[in-house]
């Protein structure tokens, strides 16, 4: 089983490697008054984790690494980037992946701004594909997403937000480009039509899995470990799974007084209310919904274990449990 994405990654070098050099060739488009906040934002380490859908969704029996998938690779992580830019400013994050974010760096105004850049730009690759389902997918994927984010931030400092509602934001943010990483990569390396879907169900069930990961990771995770600021769900009035489960565990009085913090109307005691997840379950409860979720994909992809990419695609399930488990262990290590 993988332990960590590093070693499902390993395999993947040559495929990061072209993208880094693709993606590095990306700055000279950009005009030269942003071109060094265009690398802040495109040289921010992470993990890659669309491209390497894209990868291991279209992977070839010889480990060869098609021109195709590194373009459309570049496409959705400039997608995924500027998302990230736009998410920082609303977060007011001060942190990301490690280092300031791009917000921090060079002022709210201009990273709005930026992160439209990225957006515009990976639109203009998509488009230099021979057919235009690719820049129609990647155009379809991004307002979704786009979508997503308004509704979520329209949401904010509202009691407004059912279970049904987060999964719809979810699934919109963050799950629609795993999902469109896996349909594109699969489709330009011209696997089977229903492969092509399964491999998409697979991706989109991973990203609600991965996206109930982070939030879960928001209350309980570690700064220094997560590379980015911890607690900002609760600080900006934003509902996701963990804090829906717990008021629903809560008592009345307790569940209005975290209401009241989620609308603004009282300062955030996060201290106190990691405190009542830990005694009331929370954390095993959003596991449990993490592994539902990933379940859903892993059947998707069963009737086709006879491709290569389908084991490679479950190992990053493998790799998002074992992601799980660590957090767990650092939430046992703190108590």
């Amino acid at each position: 089983m993988a332990s960590d994405f590093a070693t499902v990654f390993a395999r993947l070098k040559p495929h990061m490697g072209a993208l880094d050099v693709f993606l590095r060739e990306q700055i000279s488009a950009f005009e030269p008054e942003i071109r060094t906040m265009a690398d802040y934002c495109i040289d921010t380490s992470g993990k890659r984790i669309r491209p390497a859908l894209v990868f291991l969704s279209g992977w070839q029996a010889d480990g060869s690494v098609l021109p195709d998938l590194v373009r459309v690779a570049a496409v959705v992580e400039l997608v995924h980037l500027a998302t990230l830019v736009h998410d920082d400013i609303m977060d007011e994050a001060e942190i990301r992946r490690g280092r300031r974010t791009a917000s921090r760096e060079y002022g709210p105004e201009a990273a709005v701004l930026l992160g439209d850049a990225l957006f515009s730009h990976a639109l203009h690759l998509a488009a230099q594909f021979p057919t235009t389902s690719v820049c129609q997918a990647v155009a379809d994927s991004t307002r979704k997403v786009c979508a997503g984010e308004i509704i979520q931030t329209l949401r904010r400092g509202t009691a407004a937000v059912s279970l049904a509602d987060y999964r719809r934001i979810i699934d919109l943010k963050t799950a629609e480009l795993f999902r469109v990483s896996c349909a594109l990569g699969s489709e330009l390396a011209q696997l089977p039509e229903g492969f092509v879907k399964a491999a998409a169900c697979f991706g989109r069930q991973l990203g609600i899995a991965y996206q109930i990961y982070d939030d879960l990771a928001d209350f309980f995770g570690r700064e220094d470990k997560i590379g980015k600021t911890l607690g900002t769900d609760l600080m900006s009035g934003k509902l996701t799974l963990p804090l829906l489960t717990l008021i629903d565990r809560l008592p009345a009085s307790l569940a209005e007084q975290l209401l009241a913090e989620i609308k603004g109307e009282r300062s955030p005691q996060i201290a106190v209310w990691l405190g009542e997840m830990e005694d009331r379950g929370v954390f095993e409860a959003v596991v449990e919904a993490i592994a539902a979720e990933l379940q859903i994909g892993m059947d998707a992809l069963e009737p086709w274990g006879a491709y290569t990419p389908t084991g490679l695609l479950l190992q990053l399930g493998d790799v998002l449990r074992a992601q799980v488990e660590g957090l767990r262990r650092s939430t046992v290590s703190k108590s």
